[in-house]
């Protein structure tokens, strides 16, 4: 692991909007450059709703008082999302500058979270990071070396701005995530090491470091809680995989022996759209209405199977011994909340997934459609019996969960895998012409 001798300053600290009741503030809303007409049409189960009109234009933050564009959106129905129903929703993207999230804290984002997919597009497609890059290079760092570095700035960044919010929810909230190097995927103790590591040198108390869920992985991150490290779990795709995490945590905070699990937290995330994009070809490779008829509902369904498994967990003696010392539960968070099948409704990973103490990261499309014409109710639980219904006769069609669990785990990790390696080319080749400009 590439180490870090000096880190750049993080920039000035964040003044977080109070959040008023709503006939407090005045109204505001959000508008999209491009006209877009939301006429959608529902499937007859109610997790799954598709759309003709997928969301296009780009974001443009307006406040009606003094009829003008405002810098800060004063009430989104993401503060509804957190104030009514209990659920944290987080950005899914960073970049340069970080300052830019400052309108999208105001607007109600509690969270950001990374991967090496967001930095390889971060840091390839812009000359933000130039100039810190160029340092680095002059001073001698090699290029993995030189990426942790870009990184961490980001991270540090980032985790300032959010601080007010980790500050004022007592450590529940306001949390920046960051993945350890995806080169790892199989190697337990390397993890850990490198989850210690990165924890040292971001430095900030709201960072989640992210570990994959892989079956080498999960002890990982019951050694990592164990030293009071907060962890965000990533790419979990499977129910069995799943209980294999949250049994992590139970003992991760067990063994660690604080009498204070305050500031030991942690999240899941349980991967979402990924799920119908593999399940749907299947389905249409078997071709009959009914294998048909179920398509884009295998992804909503498993998620609330999930969170039943959730409550499960986090109940009984086990738990609440654990809350006497003050532990908080390790929240399921919905990732992959993008649509990726255009018929879909563009909310379809997001609004069928709306329960109390959990977290939905969405990427830019996902959000300002969220923001724009998304509704605010609990869903998550509302139709259990119809969630199990799904799953039951996506299995009785010869749909293999644990096959998909793990084939989507695989193109995750391959993934992340080859978004690190090319940015590192792409760091290389930029060294290269950095060397030959100062020649």
């Amino acid at each position: 692991m590439a180490s870090i001798s000096k880190l750049s300053s993080p920039s000035p600290t964040y003044s977080s909007p109070s959040f008023k009741p709503e006939s407090a503030q005045p109204k505001c809303f959000l508008d999209f450059r491009t006209k877009t007409d939301f006429g959608a049409r529902v499937s007859s189960s109610r997790l799954s709703v598709r759309s003709d009109h997928p969301l296009r234009g780009c974001l443009v933050i307006r406040c009606s008082q003094l009829g003008g564009n405002g810098s800060h959106v004063k009430r989104t129905t993401l503060h509804d999302l957190y104030e009514k129903q209990g659920q944290s929703p987080w950005y899914d993207n960073l970049c340069r500058p970080v300052t830019d999230l400052l309108p999208l804290i105001a607007s109600g984002v509690r969270g950001v979270t990374s991967n090496p997919a967001i930095f390889q597009k971060a840091i390839s497609t812009s000359n933000a990071y130039n100039e810190q890059f160029r340092e680095l290079v002059q001073s001698g760092k090699d290029i993995e070396s030189a990426y942790w570095e870009l990184v961490v700035k980001d991270i540090q960044d980032a985790c300032k701005l959010f601080e007010p919010i980790y500050d004022q929810t007592d450590a529940a909230d306001g949390y920046v995530s960051v993945e350890v190097s995806p080169r790892l995927a199989d190697d337990t103790e390397g993890t850990i090491e490198a989850a210690k590591w990165l924890h040292k040198v971001v430095n900030r108390p709201n960072v989640y470091i992210k570990i994959p869920a892989t079956a080498e992985c999960v002890p990982s991150v019951e050694k990592v809680i164990s030293l009071g490290i907060s962890v965000n779990v990533t790419l979990i795709f499977s129910l069995p995989r799943y209980e294999a995490v949250i049994d992590a945590y139970l003992d991760g905070l067990e063994a660690s022996g604080l009498d204070d699990l305050s500031r030991v937290t942690s999240v899941a995330s349980f991967f979402v759209s990924r799920v119908d994009t593999l399940v749907d070809k299947m389905l249409e490779k078997i071709g009959t209405p009914e294998a048909l008829d179920l398509r884009g509902k295998a992804a909503n369904a498993q998620a609330a199977l999930a969170y039943q498994l959730y409550n499960k967990k986090f109940s009984g003696p086990r738990w609440e011994a654990l809350v006497k010392k003050g532990a908080k539960k390790q929240r399921l968070l919905w990732a992959s909340t993008s649509v990726k099948n255009p018929a879909y409704s563009d909310t379809l990973y997001v609004a069928p997934l709306i329960g109390p103490d959990t977290v939905s990261t969405m990427p830019d499309q996902a959000l300002q459609a969220f923001i724009d014409h998304g509704a605010v109710a609990r869903t998550i639980d509302s139709n259990v019996s119809e969630a199990e219904g799904i799953y039951s006769a996506l299995e009785k069609l010869g749909i293999d969960w644990g096959y998909i669990g793990s084939q989507l785990e695989l193109e995750g990790v391959d993934s992340f895998k080859k978004s690190f390696d090319s940015l590192l080319d792409s760091l290389q080749e930029k060294a290269n012409s950095l060397k030959l400009v100062s020649l």
